[in-house]
């Protein structure tokens, strides 16, 4: 039969903004209550929603962890209401908001209330638009940028993404829309993951059969999550890991020939990722918790081998091909599980896989509440040490079954903490979210020692790489006395006082000690191995620092980051072609990773002294991708190479961010780029009106760190290109007394790098050159920016101009390059 149309439904076009908070479902509740209040008054606040309103243009939507805005008004309406409210947030970076924009039909119904109200696809359409964005996005659908693309005044601000997949398997044509003051320009994760996705190599051929005989366990596949890693470019100083070497071998300098493949121990096992089966796959981060602490446990048992989590978070839940992910990761039995939460029970299935040959050794199932989770972690590390056959002492016995709280809330909120703290990808935010709800389930459970522990090791992360502050300082060591006062044969407790020493303290013994601790407790804990290489590398240990690296290796062999780090203390060491071999390894893993072939193409540069690389490398990146600006100073730094200030300047202009991330983290006001585009033109008038405009920001950042040498060394390069000759020299020393190479081997040569580069730029040429002579010969005097002492360097950046004509000079760079003994 015909449909039969209702004559009253009468459909009208509308212009429809809908609103949602990113992450509400992980607040507590008392969180969400705040935070949809406060968007609300935003919102109740902007100019554009008071005028709507009072013509009787607006019908508002509440949609439980946001809003749907219906004006019927103008299409440029929810366009500058959703500006207004993006320029609103950017004091309120704890709200995270997106934002989607659709004109489309609408119609007039009568809800449950008895009141009138609005529905039809242009609200579906434009909530479809917003699900394709991330945090901060304004994104709009195709047929509505393309009305306002009519005006001038708009054109500029918006951005096609082409189509983006969203629920019932269509495709919509999407903009993002942002300025300088709203929105965000960084490409969303979606059309990220597709470009990703091009350059990731073919599925493996699934072989037939598997799936029917998994289909007793509960267990379905999953599409393969691909690790993303998003380390920073020029990230020698933001990765929170040290690792081992890029391929194993002899450890003289030079040398690329691998050692034969040992064979694979028959106590050795991998869990792969658990499978979310919860309907709500929000609690994606409680499967991956399960998983995590039943490594953990395993960790705690020195008869096994127990892969880390990261060289197995890039594979599926369920995979198809065993014994190669096996051959990969070097071990003879393979984990697999699900989990599926509801409300406070939880179910899991495991199974033990014998991963030559596909053959299970035993499954389990478990049904729980919250509460008994950790007997169950407990009884699964035991069953595979037993099926490994592998005796536990008695108190690696008594430590698998400690018992970390009684408090599932508390529990729940650690694993979500740690969900945070464990992403390949982790940002500042990312470890204050973390911190956050570590402090909350401390606040559950004083006496969660764990939750102590995992607290004082974040905070120590947050103090080293991104604000190094007394208040953090002082938290990261109470909390870490606090673990160990609970419980004081608690690894993780040992760990997290060793990388106190280590990031606050640079007190290197103490850190070996306690990190020494943590290995006995937690001898398959790789990032213990790697914290006693970083502590070894930085003490300038290199024989010490490369055989920890290799055992760490051992323990995570595909962990992209460790194996990128691994290229880095090559690179250091001037060991060119083993840093080259090592990055070459982590594309072969992360081959969209742009980032690694931007840094790759650098240590070309380094070795080869050709920029070309560096600019054929950056062609590849598309012109959204900028995170933290890193990309604009690539873009910028390689073009003062090339003595093209235009090209430079094009970069600066159009970046969105005011401020960029210098290779040493020091976030520089772009003026500060713009100046030394003009001091290269000869411009040196208007070169200190920039200049003279990044001060400020520059010295602010100083103040807030006193005590950070790379941070005060660049505030006196500054004062260098200023002129102010006493003030550059003096901020120099002292930068130099802060940190010492005798003190620290990595920071402590670049802050004798600025200080060359500061006697270049105040003309005492005699003792710029007596270090440049010096710091060729010197592991880590080279980094991806102005401060790096290598004959490539010294040759082509414009920061040495100064000493060009000096004979002295010029005889270094005619010398042969000396080679770095380690």
């Amino acid at each position: 039969m015909a449909l039969e149309t209702k004559p009253d439904l009468r459909l009208e076009i509308a212009h429809v903004l809908f609103i949602d908070i990113v992450g509400y479902s992980r607040l507590l509740i008392n969180e969400q209550r705040e935070a949809l209040e406060e968007l609300n008054q935003i919102v109740r606040g902007t100019e554009a929603f008071r005028a709507a309103e009072a013509a009787g243009k607006l019908t508002r939507l509440p949609t439980g962890d946001g809003m749907a805005l219906v004006f019927s008004n103008t299409p440029e309406a929810p366009v500058e209401c959703a500006l207004q409210i993006s320029r609103a947030l950017r004091g309120r970076p704890e709200l995270r908001v997106r934002m989607g924009i659709h004109s489309g039909p609408v119609s007039g119904i009568t809800d449950v209330n008895d009141r009138s109200n609005v529905a039809g696809a242009g609200i579906n359409i434009a909530q479809r638009v917003m699900d394709c964005g991330d945090a901060g996005h304004i994104l709009l659908s195709k047929r509505l940028a393309e009305d306002l693309a009519q005006y001038r005044h708009w054109q500029p601000h918006l951005h096609d993404l082409g189509e983006c997949q969203v629920k019932h398997d269509l495709k919509l044509s999407v903009v993002n829309l942002y300025t300088d003051e709203a929105g965000n320009s960084v490409l969303p994760e979606k059309f990220a993951a597709r470009q990703r996705d091009k350059f990731a190599p073919e599925p493996s051929v699934k072989a037939p059969g598997r799936r029917r005989k998994m289909w007793w366990i509960g267990l379905l596949g999953l599409a393969a999550v691909l690790l993303f890693l998003a380390t920073w470019f020029f990230a020698n100083r933001n990765l929170s890991k040290t690792v081992g070497p890029a391929t194993p071998g002899p450890v003289s300098s030079g040398s690329s020939t691998p050692n034969p493949v040992p064979p694979i121990d028959a106590k050795s096992v991998a869990i792969l990722p658990f499978e979310n089966l919860s309907s709500d796959k929000e609690n994606a981060f409680f499967a991956q918790g399960i998983q995590d602490e039943i490594i953990t446990a395993l960790s705690k048992i020195s008869g096994l081998r127990v892969i880390s989590r990261t060289s197995t978070a890039r594979y599926n839940s369920n995979p198809e091909n065993l014994p190669e992910i096996a051959r990969e990761l070097h071990v003879a039995k393979i984990l697999e599980g699900s989990v599926q939460r509801i409300g406070d029970r939880a179910h899991i299935n495991v199974q033990l896989i014998q991963a030559d040959n596909d053959t299970h050794l035993w499954a389990q199932s478990y049904d729980r509440e919250l509460t008994d989770i950790f007997a169950v972690e407990a009884e699964v590390a035991k069953r595979i040490a037993d099926s490994l056959s592998t005796t536990l002492s008695p108190q690696e016995k008594a430590r698998v079954e400690t018992k970390p709280t009684d408090n599932a809330d508390a529990y729940v909120l650690y694993l979500r903490a740690r969900d945070y703290q464990t992403r390949p990808d982790t940002l500042l935010q990312d470890f204050q979210a973390a911190t956050k709800l570590y402090e909350q389930a401390i606040a559950l459970d004083p006496n969660f020692a764990l939750a102590h522990a995992r607290l004082s090791a974040t905070t120590s992360n947050i103090y080293h790489w991104f604000q190094p502050t007394e208040a953090l300082k002082q938290k990261a060591r109470n909390e870490a006395r606090e673990a160990l006062r609970l419980q004081p044969n608690l690894g993780e407790g040992h760990a997290a006082l060793g990388v106190y020493f280590y990031y606050e303290e640079l007190d290197y013994a103490a850190a070996l000690r306690e990190l020494d601790i943590a290995a006995g407790l937690l001898p398959n804990d790789g990032d213990v191995g790697l914290y006693i290489a970083a502590v070894h590398r930085r003490q300038g240990h290199w024989q010490d620092a490369i055989a920890a690296y290799r055992h760490a290796e051992a323990i995570d062999p595909r962990n992209p980051v460790m194996l990128y780090d691994a290229s880095q203390t090559y690179f250091g060491l001037r060991d060119w072609p083993r840093a080259i071999e090592g990055l070459d390894r982590v594309l072969a893993l992360s081959p969209d990773s742009y980032n690694v072939k931007i840094q790759r193409a650098y240590m070309e540069f380094f070795w080869k002294g050709s920029t070309s690389p560096i600019t054929t490398a950056l062609d590849t990146v598309p012109a959204s991708f900028d995170p933290d600006g890193v990309m604009t100073f690539a873009r910028w730094d390689v073009a003062l190479m090339n003595r093209d200030p235009d090209t430079a300047a094009k970069a600066v202009a159009s970046c969105r961010s005011e401020t960029v991330n210098a290779p040493t983290g020091f976030p520089l006001p772009k003026s500060y780029l713009q100046g030394c585009i003009d001091l290269v033109r000869g411009d040196n008038a208007r070169a200190q009106t920039e200049f003279e405009s990044a001060r400020p920001a520059i010295e602010a950042t100083v103040a807030n760190s006193p005590q950070d040498g790379p941070r005060r060394a660049q505030l006196g390069l500054l004062y260098a290109f200023m002129g102010r000759k006493d003030d550059a020299i003096r901020e120099g020393r002292h930068a130099l007394e802060l940190k010492p190479i005798s003190v620290d081997v990595i920071d402590g040569a670049v802050v004798e790098c600025y200080l060359a580069l500061i006697y270049a730029r105040t003309g005492q040429t005699g003792e710029a050159i007596s270090r440049v002579e010096r710091l060729l010969s010197t592991p880590f005097a080279v980094d991806y920016c102005e401060e790096s002492i290598t004959h490539s360097d010294l040759r082509v950046r414009w920061e040495w101009d100064p000493l060009r004509k000096d004979p002295r000079f010029q005889k270094i760079l005619t010398a042969p390059e000396p080679k770095t003994v380690y």
